[in-house]
């Protein structure tokens, strides 16, 4: 295990020539000087221009759509409605990162019967120009039945709350046995998930102190600068072609598919650049309707969402109600743990309340534990996935628990983690043994850092300790290399690349075939020109892809030995391949990389291959904040004076951008835990659809972050790598609820916690 900072490079990184080094993105001029093309960029011969028309209502029956007045408008080639769309019956499609059903998912697209959030697209047009397009929408008429939203989990929890969906049943499952049953009962509840290990009852009656707490947190946005925008042609040999800007082009492509009840065969999608996503760009808006246009039409359409658009029609994470019961001994051994969790799905089931039950208590070894996860839907924007989708939220129910029982018994908060810290075979909420993982020595990190020995220096000031815990599967990934005469070689793959995965899948490439960074040249391809390939998101991207890089490069050294045989009149055994250079065990002689690969043409042609590669799972990953605050009374603002942000990297490929991923993860959780919200007002409009009203932090509302990656090698990587994108937006809430409780005296225990929230608190501890 290696600990290293910011400004030191870790000492393990030195057995290898490119991994762990700080190459230039391969990416990086294109986009410095505005050359790469995004989403918005595509411009094709006789190009068209969408328009989206959405729901003014959060619930509302669509009585009918009068499109005669748009269709009759001059410039206007094409109206559609969900009455374009084929009909899909209930199916579930693999979406790599998490299924999907196929009727629900084109009702999302287009609504059909009922419109179930404000923003939810009704009809779109396309035209000659944008400005046709939306005098275009203006002349829809649609004839509406407004009815009764839900707007909250509470409401949508009781029994007699209108329903979203007329025939919605909660389907419930047990984690640890894998098996689920669909209820038969009709609700707004659409799964309920439970994990159970020991004996709770048990648990608690050995407890000395038991700690019980309620918490809330709101509708969050991703925050990505780029808005969506797609651009379709469906041509008349029935082949459509999309170009947009996604993390996973192979899921659009199955979504696509589906929805438009075609064979994936005949749907290529080209992935754009991508500016920002974080995990809200894997589903399909845009793609179907500019599809159906096109078809419509005869031509290229592309659409591109308004700021508002973004806001109103695609999805932010869930809000959530949760309640936490913890338990320990007066020595301070965590007997027993009960949760009980909601979390808001929006219009559509699929809230990420598996990632929240799952990994809430993933820090801790508790032998006695009970969790209850609630999936339900209410009049808002279906939820999609935000970077570690509703770890965030379980960290936030969880640690500030940990913390106040610590307190109760008079131990160090961080002491009392490592008294409970979860290690390889412990088990898991859904009974699985942990693999080997960096939790307790990013503790022990934690611990020794300067930051943990240095007193606080002033009035109002509080410090907060939290950890968050992520499980990390994966996914198939694919990869082609090419060897080309000048020892370079070509990478293709299918990973968008987001925060630099393309390099870092390309430096693994260049260590298994010693050659430099700079002589990979990494290309991101569509779906018609490499092999099926997850989404970037899961932070799998560097670990799965970097592994199919591997395995293509252990195959290129292969075929390349039989070149160098030929080229020594030896036989491939006597071959053998060193740190870029290929050596003769009978004659000693040597030729490198670059050498042989001038040869290639003249002892066999061309060396290329591509492999898909399974994932095995990269395991959990784990995140810890150290923060310092200062509160001030009279107006509750809350100053960061001091953040460090710990993670157990595994090994980091590019430390440079591990530690932007780690410092982006903590500026977003910052901005979840003190300022983000979806404001909406009785009726389900949201109103705060701009940057300008919806407060992200910038750069005058974080300090300066340092970063502390500790590393422990992950077993099922040749190069020890873990996942990093994700686990550092968890401990930001709890960490920074902490902080600020211990330097008010009161509890927080609602997000965003605002100047108002803060006051608020502060006069319930003085009455």
């Amino acid at each position: 295990m290696t600990t290293t900072t910011n400004s030191q490079q870790s000492p393990e990184a030195s057995q290898y020539d490119v991994v762990g080094t700080r190459p230039i993105r391969h990416d990086g001029v294109d986009k410095v000087i505005g050359a790469a093309k995004y989403g918005a960029d595509i411009q094709l011969s006789g190009m068209l221009h969408g328009k989206v028309l959405r729901s003014p209502y959060a619930h509302a029956r669509i009585r009918s759509i009068d499109t005669s007045k748009a269709e009759a408008i001059s410039g206007v080639t094409a109206v559609v409605t969900s009455k374009d769309f084929p009909i899909i019956s209930d199916s579930i499609i693999d979406l790599s990162e998490t299924q999907g059903n196929a009727r629900l998912m084109a009702e999302h697209v287009m609504a059909a019967d009922k419109a179930l959030y404000k923003g939810h697209a009704v009809a779109a047009v396309s035209a000659t120009s944008p400005h046709i397009a939306e005098l275009a929408l203006e002349a829809i008429e649609i004839d509406y039945e407004v009815l009764k939203p839900v707007l909250s989990l509470e409401e949508a929890m009781k029994e007699d709350a209108p329903l979203l969906h007329d025939n919605l049943t909660t389907y419930f499952k047990l984690e640890r046995f894998a098996k689920g049953d669909d209820t038969g009962a009709k609700s707004n509840i659409a799964s309920h998930i439970q994990h159970k290990l020991g004996d709770v009852e048990e648990g608690f009656q050995e407890a000395d102190v038991i700690v019980e707490r309620e918490f809330t947190t709101q509708t969050v946005h991703q925050g990505y600068i780029e808005p969506h925008a797609s651009t379709a042609t469906w041509a008349g040999d029935g082949r459509l072609t999309i170009w947009t800007c996604t993390q996973g082009s192979f899921a659009i492509r199955s979504s696509c598919a589906a929805i438009l009840d075609i064979p994936e065969s005949q749907v290529r999608v080209i992935p754009t650049e991508i500016g920002g996503g974080f995990g809200a760009k894997i589903t399909t808006y845009l793609e179907p309707v500019a599809a159906v246009l096109s078809k419509k039409s005869g031509r290229p359409v592309k659409l591109v969402m308004s700021r508002k658009d973004v806001f109103e029609g695609t999805g932010p994470t869930s809000a959530s109600l949760m309640r936490t019961k913890i338990g320990a001994t007066k020595d301070g051994k965590i007997t027993a743990a009960q949760l009980w969790m909601a979390f808001e799905a929006g219009a559509y089931p699929g809230s990420p309340i598996g990632g929240g039950t799952l990994c809430a208590t993933g820090p801790y070894n508790i032998a006695n534990l009970l969790v209850d996860g609630y999936d339900v839907v209410c009049n808002k924007q279906k939820v999609q996935a935000y970077r570690a989708p509703g770890q965030p939220q379980g960290a936030f129910a969880v640690e500030p628990v940990i913390d106040e029982l610590a307190e109760k018994l008079g131990i160090d908060p961080i002491e009392f983690r490592l008294m409970n810290v979860s290690k390889e075979g412990d088990r898991m909420p859904n009974g699985v043994p942990h693999p080997h993982f960096g939790i307790k020595e990013m503790e022990e990190a934690m611990r020794a850092h300067p930051h943990y020995k240095t007193s606080l220096t002033g009035p109002n000031q509080g410090r907060g300790v939290a950890v968050g815990y992520r499980w990390q599967g994966g996914q198939a990934s694919s990869a082609t290399i090419t060897v080309n005469n000048d020892g370079t070689i070509n990478l293709v793959t299918g990973s968008v690349d987001i925060g630099g995965s393309r390099t870092a899948v390309a430096m693994q490439a260049a260590e298994i075939l010693g050659i430099k960074a700079e002589d990979v040249s990494p290309t991101v391809v569509d779906t018609d020109t490499i092999g099926w390939t997850g989404v970037t998101g899961g932070s799998r991207t560097a670990f799965d892809t970097g592994l199919a890089a591997i395995q293509a490069s252990e195959e290129i050294i292969r075929l390349m030995k039989a070149r160098a045989a030929i080229t020594w009149e030896m036989k491939e055994e006597d071959v053998s391949f060193d740190h870029g250079t290929f050596l003769c065990a009978k004659t000693e002689d040597t030729i490198s990389f670059k050498d042989l690969s001038a040869r290639l043409m003249r002892t066999g042609g061309p060396v290329t291959c591509s492999v898909s590669a399974a994932s095995p799972g990269s395991g959990p990953i784990i995140a810890g904040n150290l923060v310092d605050v200062e509160v001030d009374p009279e107006t509750g603002k809350v100053d960061i004076l001091r953040f460090t942000a710990f993670m157990d990297v595994g090994t980091a490929i590019h430390p440079a951008y591990v530690e932007g991923q780690i410092q982006g993860g903590t500026v977003q959780g910052i901005g979840w835990a003190l300022n983000e919200s979806y404001f909406y007002d009785d009726e389900g409009s949201m109103l705060n659809s701009s940057f300008l009203d919806y407060r992200m932090p910038t750069s005058l509302d974080v300090p300066m972050i340092e970063t502390v990656m500790i590393e422990v090698p992950n077993p099922k990587h040749i190069f020890g790598v873990r996942g990093v994108g994700e686990a550092p937006i968890i401990p930001p809430l709890p960490a920074l609820a902490n902080a600020i409780s211990d330097a008010i005296g009161v509890r927080m225990l609602d997000l965003p916690m605002t100047p108002d929230v803060i006051l608020t608190a502060l006069e319930s501890k003085e009455a």
